[in-house]
C-alpha cells in the first residue's frame, strides 16, 4: 500500500493549489469491495494502537476535521468510532459561537476540549472556523483573522510541547459536482433529510472564496508539530481508508508500550489461588 501520510500531508511552508488535486483519487484499489480488507485491518489497529495509548497515558490524540458541506466528516467520525473505544474518545462540533463565546478569546471555547493524557479528541470543525468562516463573511476584519494563524500555530504547539499532543488535521476535500450529489441524496432519501439546511446553497454561492481561505490555512497552519492533510473525498471509501492509514501510522511513530504492571504479580497470583480455593470449597 503507498504511504498515504507521505502523500497527502501539506509539507511546512508550501502553497497548495486545490484545483491541482484530484478530489476523486483513489490510490490503487478500484472500488470498496477491493478496499475493505484494508480497511478492517486499519480499523482493528486502531483499537490496539488507542488501547496502548489509554493504558500507557503518556500521549494524547487531536483530530481535527474541515471541510466544505457533505464533505463527509460526520462519516470520518463514525468511522473512525468503529476502531475506538467510545470511552476513551470524545467528539466535539463547534457550531456558530454562543454570545458568551464571542465574550472571549476566540480559543477560549476550544482548550476544554482538547484530549488529556491517553485520550483520544475530534473536532468536527474547529477553531479553524475563525479564518474560515469569519474571512469568507467578513465577520472581523483582516487584521483580526489574519493574526489568529499565528496564535491557532502557538496553541498547537503548546498542546503538542506541554501534553504530548499528537495533532493530525484533515481537510476533507471535494468537488463541487460531488457536493450536490450529496444534496440530492439528502433530498431523495428521508432518512438524510434532517441535515438538509437553506444555508447549503448559500454557503455554495461562496465556493471560491472557501478555496481561497482554505488554501491560505493549508499554508500558514501546516506544521511539523500540527500537519495538515488534504484527503480527496469524492469516494468516501477511499477518506476512510487514507485517514485511518495515517492515524495508524502516526500513532505507530511514538513507539508506545504498555507499562509495567504496579502490584506484586506472584503475591497477587497467590491471593487468586486462595480465592479460586475458597471458591470450590463453598
Amino acid at each position: 500500500m503507498p504511504n498515504l501520510l507521505n502523500k497527502l500531508v501539506v509539507r511546512p511552508g508550501s502553497r497548495v493549489k486545490l484545483r491541482d488535486i484530484d478530489p476523486g483519487y483513489h490510490g490503487h484499489h478500484e472500488s470498496h469491495q477491493e478496499a475493505l480488507p484494508d480497511i478492517q485491518s486499519h480499523v482493528q489497529k486502531m483499537d490496539r494502537l488507542q488501547y496502548l495509548m489509554y493504558a500507557e497515558r503518556k500521549h494524547s490524540l487531536l483530530i481535527v476535521l474541515q471541510g466544505l458541506d457533505a464533505g463527509g466528516k460526520d462519516g470520518v467520525i463514525r468511522h473512525i468510532l468503529t476502531g475506538m473505544n467510545p470511552s476513551g474518545c470524545r467528539v466535539t462540533g463547534f457550531k456558530q459561537p454562543t454570545p458568551e463565546e464571542l465574550d472571549h478569546d476566540f480559543l477560549w471555547r476550544v482548550h476544554p476540549h482538547v484530549p488529556g493524557r491517553g485520550e483520544v479528541a475530534i473536532f468536527n470543525r474547529s477553531h479553524y472556523e475563525d479564518v474560515l468562516v469569519v474571512r469568507v463573511h467578513e465577520l472581523a476584519p483582516a487584521t483580526v483573522w489574519s493574526e489568529r494563524y499565528r496564535l491557532i500555530n502557538d496553541f498547537e504547539k503548546q498542546l503538542y510541547v506541554e501534553n504530548g499532543t499528537t495533532i493530525l488535521k484533515f481537510f476533507l476535500y471535494i468537488s463541487k459536482e460531488e457536493q450536490l450529489a450529496r444534496f440530492k441524496q439528502r433530498l431523495d432519501d428521508p432518512a438524510r433529510r434532517w441535515k438538509i439546511s437553506s444555508s447549503d446553497y448559500k454557503e455554495r454561492k461562496f465556493w471560491p472564496h472557501y478555496i481561497q481561505a482554505f488554501e491560505e490555512m493549508l499554508h500558514r497552519t501546516s506544521t511539523k508539530h500540527a500537519p495538515w492533510y488534504v484527503i480527496p473525498a469524492n469516494h468516501k471509501w477511499f477518506r476512510d481508508l487514507a485517514i485511518s492509514h495515517i492515524i495508524n501510522q502516526s500513532l505507530e511513530s511514538l513507539d508506545m508500550k504498555l507499562p509495567k504492571p504496579t502490584v506484586n504479580i506472584a503475591d497477587i497470583r497467590r491471593q487468586y489461588d486462595l480465592a479460586q480455593v475458597a471458591a470450590k470449597a463453598s
